[in-house]
């Protein structure tokens, strides 16, 4: 059973993602936003800028003794981070670029790290209406058009042979995927935009498979984490070591990989180089 503080810190991150995502969803429509540049050349919009402030305007009201790790707001020193034993994890706007280019595909990210793991995940897709969500051992579920359900990956019939689909970014080249892939297997494409939607279809079983390549933040994998474990796949570095949260100065990603059906032998498929 969820204990009461999960299951109320549960609701205070489903309440601020769908919050943030409605005025984000708003502004999207209109088109009323502007578009900046980060130091890392990376694209942030004044929409990213107004989740991060609702969302941390919530979760500081209700949560005051819970840090907060956010994409958008300056990273404490690992000297201090180290000291936290549970904190937010937020990403006020997963799929920027979606956003910009207004593919629909982007998602507000909320998860809540205890003991440097992922406890709850919260992803809220404004375009789809949809709400994803989980706790540690409590599974994984989807609500839509007021209707909540558990997810969970596609078990395969037969794990060494069946079909895989593979969620692939409309901005990144296939080639970079399928050099990694053996030739072995037979594999299918699902096209969408950013990592958080591709982790949510492959655990409610829309995909089996994604591999990212490129630069991330750890706020890009929390709240994916926590969804995908308890729908019952996995999120590894491309290498298949574990993902790793507030243990490094740095708080990117390596290169990583969602998988669905822990049956399947991954790793004789996916050849990081």
């Amino acid at each position: 059973m969820m204990s009461n503080a999960i299951s109320e810190l549960l609701e205070i991150a489903k309440e601020a993602a769908v919050k943030a995502g409605v005025e984000v969803l708003d502004i999207y429509d209109k088109g009323d936003f502007e578009a900046y540049e980060k130091e890392d050349e990376s694209p942030v919009t004044s929409a990213d800028y107004r989740a991060n402030e609702i969302i941390m305007e919530i979760l500081q009201t209700r949560t005051p003794n819970i840090p907060i790790m956010s994409e958008e707001t300056p990273l404490a020193a690992l000297d201090e981070r180290s000291k936290w034993t549970r904190y937010w994890l937020i990403d006020p706007i997963d799929g920027t670029q979606e956003f910009i280019a207004r593919s629909g595909d982007f998602a507000i990210n909320i998860a809540l790290i205890e003991n440097n793991q992922p406890v709850i995940g919260v992803i809220y897709w404004p375009c789809g209406e949809s709400l994803y969500f989980a706790s540690k051992e409590q599974g994984a579920y989807k609500r839509c058009s007021r209707e909540t359900k558990p997810i969970s990956v596609r078990k395969f019939e037969v794990p060494s042979e069946d079909v895989i689909m593979i969620a692939i970014s409309r901005r990144q080249s296939r080639e970079r995927i399928f050099d990694r892939l053996t030739d072995k297997r037979s594999y299918q494409t699902l096209p969408t935009g950013s990592c958080s939607l591709k982790a949510c279809f492959i655990a409610e079983g829309q995909a089996d498979v994604f591999m990212r390549l490129g630069v991330t933040g750890e706020w890009d994998t929390g709240a994916s984490e926590c969804i995908i474990n308890e729908a019952g796949g996995s999120i590894k570095a491309a290498t298949f070591d574990p993902i790793t949260y507030n243990q490094r100065e740095s708080v990117i990603n390596p290169d990583f990989v969602v998988l669905g059906d822990q049956r399947v032998d991954w790793e004789s498929i996916i050849h990081y180089k």
